[in-house]
C-alpha cells in the first residue's frame, strides 16, 4: 500500500509541470491565434499567415517540439529549458488551431456588426476589443474548451524531451519496475481528472454567460 501511495504522490507531481505547459500554451495560443486571425480579416499578411497556418497544422507536434528543442538553439546559440520549449511549442500549435476557431467565430457574425461600428466611427482597436471579440467568445468558447482539452493531451509529449512531466513520471516508474499496468493506469486517471476538472469550468462559465 506505502508503494502504490508514493507512486500517486511521485506521478501526482508532474502535474504542476502539466499544468504549466498547459497555462503557458493556451495563453501564446490565444494571443497569438487572435493577432494571426485579425490580421489575416484586414487583408494583413494574409498569404504568410495562411503559409503558417497551413504548416502548423500539417505537421506532427513532437516534430514542432523537436525543431524548438534542438534546432533553435542552434540557430541561436540559446539553450531552452524544457519548460520554454513546450510553451513556444504548444503555444505556436495551438495558435494555428485557435486562428480557424476565431476566423469561423468572426465569420458568423452579421456584416451589419462591422458597418454599423465604422458608421460609429469607433476606432478599430476599440471595435474589435469592445464589439466585434466579445462576441466572437461568446460563440466560440464551446471551440476553445476543446482545444484546451487537445492541448493538455498534447502535453504528454514532454515527456519525449526530459520533461518530468505525468507520464513521464509513470514511464521512470514502468521502466524501474518492469511493471506498466498500474503506472499508466495512474497517468490515465490523472489526465482523465484534469479533463473533466477543464470541462467541468468550462461548463460552469458557459452557463453564467448564458444566464447573463
Amino acid at each position: 500500500m506505502s508503494k502504490l501511495v508514493s507512486d500517486c504522490l511521485y506521478i501526482g507531481s508532474g502535474v504542476i509541470l502539466t499544468l504549466e505547459l498547459l497555462a503557458g500554451g493556451i495563453l501564446v495560443g490565444l494571443v497569438l491565434g487572435g493577432v494571426f486571425s485579425i490580421a489575416r480579416y484586414r487583408g494583413i499578411c494574409k498569404s504568410v499567415i495562411n503559409g503558417i497556418v497551413s504548416i502548423v497544422r500539417g505537421t506532427p507536434v513532437i516534430l514542432q517540439l523537436s525543431i524548438v528543442y534542438f534546432l533553435v538553439p542552434q540557430l541561436c546559440g540559446c539553450k531552452l529549458s524544457v519548460l520554454s520549449t513546450g510553451i513556444i511549442t504548444f503555444g505556436i500549435n495551438s495558435s494555428a488551431y485557435v486562428a480557424e476557431i476565431l476566423r469561423a467565430g468572426i465569420e458568423s457574425l452579421p456584416k451589419g456588426q462591422f458597418e454599423a461600428a465604422y458608421s460609429l466611427g469607433i476606432p478599430p482597436f476599440y471595435m474589435w476589443r469592445d464589439v466585434i471579440l466579445p462576441q466572437v467568445a461568446m460563440n466560440i468558447f464551446p471551440a476553445l474548451v476543446n482545444e484546451t482539452v487537445t492541448l493538455l493531451k498534447e502535453s504528454a509529449i514532454i515527456a519525449t524531451i526530459g520533461g518530468m512531466d505525468i507520464m513521464r513520471r509513470s514511464q521512470i516508474i514502468a521502466s524501474a519496475r518492469y511493471e506498466y499496468f498500474a503506472p499508466l493506469c495512474m497517468a490515465a486517471v490523472a489526465y482523465y481528472v484534469l479533463v473533466l476538472s477543464i470541462e467541468y469550468v468550462g461548463r460552469k462559465i458557459e452557463g453564467r454567460k448564458v444566464v447573463c
